[in-house]
């Protein structure tokens, strides 16, 4: 039997598997911190709700990603401190997210999650980070199409030029 034969727990990880998933971890860190920091600046409650959805997200992501590192001998890498809550009414208006850049953020985040999944997926030899790449990717998938249909709802998707006009043949 080779190295990669059998439980692929007890399989070593390569160095690709390594900085990503302590990239990640590292990313998922700074996310929370951003997205504790943009709650305070939303007015609208159901863009509250999709981050906080992206906080519980990352929080989960680095549960999983914690223990890898852990198990394999990695530092973790250092975290900012958690946000503490404000009232919008007390942040000056000329310092202020308004509610569609917030949500434009949140959605490039996301785009940028699943590029980011994507490609740990491919690069993979471990089943097991394989799969768990594949879940964080499948559960980012999910939360894009709730930003855009609120993106949508609320008139905040900024569209780009519709290609209506073909060439005449």
């Amino acid at each position: 039997m080779g190295m990669l034969s059998g439980n692929p727990k007890e399989q070593p990880l390569n160095y690709g598997e390594a900085i990503t998933i302590w990239t990640n971890f590292a990313t998922n860190n700074g996310l929370i911190a951003a997205y504790q920091t943009l709650y305070n600046h939303t007015g609208d409650k159901e863009l509250g709700k999709l981050l906080e959805e992206a906080i519980q997200c990352c929080k989960e992501e680095n549960e999983q990603l914690e223990t890898l590192l852990k198990v394999n001998g990695i530092a973790l890498p250092p975290a900012p401190p958690e946000r503490p809550n404000a009232n919008l009414e007390d942040i000056p208006a000329g310092a202020k997210f308004n509610d569609p850049e917030i949500c434009a953020m949140l959605a490039a985040d996301t785009a940028a999650g699943l590029m980011a999944c994507s490609q740990a997926l491919g690069m993979s030899i471990r089943e097991d980070i394989a799969m768990m790449y594949a879940q964080f990717h499948m559960k980012k998938g999910q939360f894009a199409g709730k930003v855009l249909k609120l993106e949508k709802e609320k008139g905040w998707l900024i569209m780009p030029p519709l290609h209506l006009n073909y060439p005449d043949e």
